[in-house]
């Protein structure tokens, strides 16, 4: 069995094209996508379309909650000033059609794989979409986020970087950031890179499992494009970040 797995697409359509485009021709038998689709980028109803167009299971991600529920984040370094008005303008684009789409995602999405066996799809983690499960995240608290959850493989999104670990029975995946992946420069400084990231798990036994973390290119320039066309706040700051080669 082949799932793909995408997630953080937050509004940029170039690069969730790119992704979507990429997982067709790899034909997988299930793709689920692990949330914050629209929010935080130039195109959030038209990413949220062409998801929706999909037909696969959406599991709730934080943007997509607040995007029901906008409010002001409350002051806390000078990336506020950002958010609020790219996430407030994102949330204003969206129909009551687009709403009533991001009502049917879902907590957590589970796929049946077999001998038993099932995967586990959340967006930060099984208890909450604000919760980040990173590579050093230690055995104690991942022992309270999952406790006695059987699922063989569990995957999420939410810190935009790719990882595969293990923990007791099961192995934690994360296929990374479609629409806003973070690089690292050698100076240590993060950044944009110009490609879009989503994984592909191909299960065929509890002993036989192979996870590819896959990156696919973007048109950078294209972002850009789309940015100062939409009217989106801010873009100037929003593209700074982002890298064209």
């Amino acid at each position: 069995m082949r799932i793909a797995l995408f997630s953080d697409t937050h509004g940029n359509l170039p690069a969730t094209e790119a992704v979507l485009a990429a997982i067709a021709r790899e034909r997988p038998d299930h793709i689920v996508c692990l949330g914050d689709v629209a929010i935080f980028g130039p195109q959030p109803q038209e990413v949220l379309r062409a998801i929706a167009a999909l037909g696969a299971p959406v599991v709730m991600g934080n943007t997509d909650a607040w995007a029901l529920h906008p409010a002001p984040h409350p002051a806390q370094d000078a990336a506020t000033e950002l958010y609020n008005a790219v996430e407030g303008w994102g949330a204003a684009q969206l129909a009551p059609g687009d709403r009533a789409q991001i009502r049917t995602f879902k907590p957590t999405v589970r796929v049946e794989l077999s001998h038993g066996h099932s995967l586990l799809c959340y967006h930060g983690s099984p208890r909450s979409f604000h919760e980040a499960i990173h590579a050093t995240t230690d055995d104690a608290t991942l022992d309270e986020i999952f406790g006695d959850d059987p699922a063989l493989l569990c995957v999420g999104g939410h810190t935009h970087t790719q990882m595969v670990r293990r923990h007791r029975h099961r192995l934690l995946v994360n296929p990374g950031s479609v629409g806003l992946p973070f690089a690292l420069r050698r100076d240590g400084s993060a950044y944009n890179p110009p490609w879009a990231e989503y994984a592909l798990l191909d299960y065929r036994s509890p002993s036989e499992i192979f996870v590819e973390l896959r990156r696919t290119p973007v048109d950078v320039s294209r972002i850009f494009d789309a940015a100062f066309a939409s009217g989106m706040p801010m873009a100037d700051r929003w593209l700074a970040d982002w890298s064209l080669s």
